[in-house]
């Protein structure tokens, strides 16, 4: 199964640069633990792939909204930026 990603890279508050992900969760489980398991494998995938990923989430819908779910401070800034391109897609 084909998963799209966006890879970005951006400056952070302290003005480094902070590279992260985000996955193309179709359809989620609704449950902490099993989308934090999802996120996992799927960063560990996209890293394995040279992929330098300091912060992940994924993105899905739920109710017809949009929903993240993943490191804090990108959930934040994805909820008031929205959703990103997808730059890249990897086997689940």
């Amino acid at each position: 199964m084909q998963i799209n990603l966006a890879h970005i890279r951006e400056r952070s508050a302290n003005g480094g640069a902070i590279d992260f992900a985000v996955f193309d969760a179709h359809s989620t489980t609704n449950s902490d633990s099993a989308n934090a398991a999802v996120l996992a494998q799927l960063t560990a995938k996209a890293r394995r792939s040279g992929l330098k990923i300091d912060q992940s989430a994924l993105a899905f819908s739920e109710g017809g909204c949009l929903k993240f779910y993943g490191t804090k401070n990108l959930v934040e800034h994805l909820s008031r930026s929205g959703l990103p391109q997808w730059t890249h897609s990897i086997n689940a």
